[in-house]
């Protein structure tokens, strides 16, 4: 059974980051808050946690749009092809914020996923919990939108009843109160200029 978590955006404990990120680099997957919706997810390091999370999503791994939550923007180069100056300077107005970038990616990330992947979703959230747990794991963690099996509302809202629906299929929830049920804005910057493919709740600073 999971075991669920409080923490506090302000101030998330010390310990309970450890503990989380000990349970990521076993393989583990988590659900967490993010500055939009929850978002569940992985170390991009453990294949069988990467198939994990397509299972609970319904996805083949090498069809699925998974991102990556990096800490800042130190990590991409590891992951994606150099960025223009425009590209750069634009995630830098913008981020940590409620936004993820479709980069080019290198030839890392297809390794990661078994699959022909050119492009790779890259988020930096304005939230310190899972920043915090990305910084203390020492690389991204792989990243998808929990959605609601509702009709009406698209994401669910309240970790309690994240925890009821999930607490048999995943090894934490992670309670940093209520998340929001509107998604990231997706900017595609893998052509000359970027563009917005999905709009979330505001625009980006271009």
């Amino acid at each position: 059974m999971a075991e669920y978590i409080k923490l506090y955006a302000d101030n998330p404990a010390e310990r309970h980051i450890q503990k989380i990120v000990k349970v990521l680099k076993n393989g583990g997957v988590i659900i967490y808050p993010t500055d939009t919706v929850y978002g569940i997810g992985c170390d991009i390091t453990k294949p069988k946690a990467i198939e994990k999370v397509a299972q609970l999503k319904g996805v083949k791994v090498a069809k699925a749009n998974f991102s990556f939550i990096c800490f800042d923007m130190s990590h991409l180069a590891d992951y994606t092809k150099p960025l223009s100056n425009n590209v750069f300077k634009l995630m830098k107005r913008n981020l940590p914020g409620p936004f993820t970038f479709i980069l080019e990616a290198n030839n890392n990330v297809p390794k990661l996923f078994k699959a022909n992947r050119k492009s790779i979703g890259i988020r930096i959230p304005d939230n310190n919990i899972i920043r915090e747990i990305v910084k203390e794991l020492g690389n991204p963690i792989l990243t998808t939108s929990l959605k609601a099996d509702d009709e009406i509302i698209e994401y669910t809202t309240d970790p309690e009843l994240i925890y009821e629906d999930y607490q048999n299929l995943v090894d934490i929830v992670i309670d940093g109160g209520y998340g929001g049920n509107i998604a990231s804005t997706v900017i595609d910057c893998t052509d000359e200029e970027p563009e917005i493919i999905r709009m979330g709740e505001i625009e980006p600073e271009w």
